[in-house]
């Protein structure tokens, strides 16, 4: 197995999983798989910066063991304590037992209610630092970002930075770096990790940037626990997060909707006709078959969001509500929104969208638009309309901005 050293005595010793195809139970699709990152510090103390999930323990001691014996271990950082990083701290310590751990104070609660380990825990907050002999470790509490017990490891002597989950992507590659892979593949999962993971974190992710910027430390490497480690130029990821942080958007409609006998349907795909005449980009997803990870991401920098559903029961459909309350969990600002619906002999789909757009913060551009049973040529012709119209809308805020 070949070592993969990453700076000068830093090792990565993580794992790939290359079959996962769901994340956080399934609220995720990582149609590409994943990695679990761990890094080995060699120096005249040794440290452990993050583990791996559990199942890959072994995998991650096969590399540790490619390095040094693990006995040989003094101290393991813990950036954060979900399984999918510390998962393999039972199996690793049964090697190391004299090792210290080192994490946040709600670490150490997390890390005894997960494992009801007893282990020899030194608590770190922000400031404190790890004098491994000729590097030094320094750690940045980052709560909610994003747990709450969550932080970041920093070695200035080869100005590193180890910030666990964020920065992330899901992205299983035999590559290590940023520079072996597509950018345009490695962007595409980096947006989607944070526009289904982060995208709440907004303003705690704006404040921790800021945090980090003020210390006015160098970094010319970052290393998260997920995908792959940015080298070529750590600024491109954090640009992108201050801009997904600000909400910052382009002009850009996405449609999903959910419909009963395909009414519904055919006023979304008139809709995006009147949207895409305008000059709007607009995506369209049925969301009975569509991947809500890859929506979401979609929506992360879209100004504009049109939202549709046959009335059931006098309300929406129960997918497109299920995804409506993820939405508005992601607490999207600085948007627009409109919507639609077809119904039978009493509507009320629309009026419930538009209740949830509001929950969530959502601007409603302009009214919902109906129609019963099936859409005749003229009220396909209005939906037309009606999509042209939004795009107006999105336009008038660009020319504004």
């Amino acid at each position: 197995m070949a070592k993969s050293e990453i700076k000068k005595d830093i090792f990565w010793v993580g794992a790939v999983d290359w079959n996962v195809r769901n994340f956080h139970g399934h609220t995720y699709s990582t149609s590409r798989g994943t990695t679990y990152n761990s890094y080995l510090i060699l120096d005249e103390k040794i440290a452990l910066v993050d583990t791996v999930y559990g199942p890959f323990a072994q995998e991650m001691i096969r590399r540790i063991k490619e390095v040094i014996d693990p006995a040989k271990i003094d101290y393991i950082v813990v950036n954060h304590v979900e399984t999918d990083h510390s998962g393999a701290l039972p199996e690793i310590l049964k090697l190391c037992p004299k090792a210290r751990l080192m994490g946040t104070a709600k670490c150490r609660e997390g890390l005894e209610k997960h494992y009801y380990g007893k282990w020899d825990f030194q608590t770190v907050k922000t400031g404190d630092k790890l004098n491994l002999g000729k590097k030094t470790l320094s750690f940045i509490e980052a709560p909610m970002v994003h747990w709450p017990d969550s932080m970041f490891t920093y070695c200035p002597q080869e100005k590193l930075l180890l910030p666990n989950d964020a920065f992330g992507q899901h992205y299983a590659t035999a590559e290590r770096f940023d520079d072996e892979v597509d950018n345009a593949v490695l962007m595409e999962e980096a947006t989607k990790y944070y526009a289904n993971i982060l995208w709440p974190l907004g303003s705690i992710i704006l404040g921790k940037i800021g945090e980090v910027q003020k210390m006015n430390i160098p970094i010319d490497m970052i290393a998260p626990s997920h995908g792959i480690i940015w080298r070529r130029d750590p600024a491109e990821i954090i640009n992108a997060y201050l801009s997904w942080a600000k909400n910052q958007t382009v002009p850009k409609a996405v449609i999903v909707y959910e419909t009963m006998w395909g009414a519904t349907a055919k006023m979304a795909e008139r809709i995006a006709q009147g949207i895409s005449d305008s000059n709007i980009q607009v995506k369209l997803f049925d969301i009975v078959v569509s991947d809500r990870t890859e929506i979401i991401k979609e929506m992360l920098n879209a100004k504009g969001f049109v939202i549709g559903s046959s009335t059931h029961d006098n309300d929406m459909l129960p997918t497109i509500a299920a995804f409506l309350e993820f939405l508005k969990g992601s607490k999207p600002r600085e948007r627009l929104a409109c919507a639609f619906g077809s119904y039978g002999w009493a509507g009320g789909a629309t009026k419930e969208i538009e209740g949830i757009m509001k929950e969530a913060g959502i601007e409603l551009a302009q009214a919902g638009i109906g129609v019963k049973y099936t859409p005749s040529e003229e009220e396909l012709n209005l939906c037309y309309e009606f999509g042209k119209e939004f795009a107006g809308k999105i336009l008038q805020e660009k020319l504004s901005a």
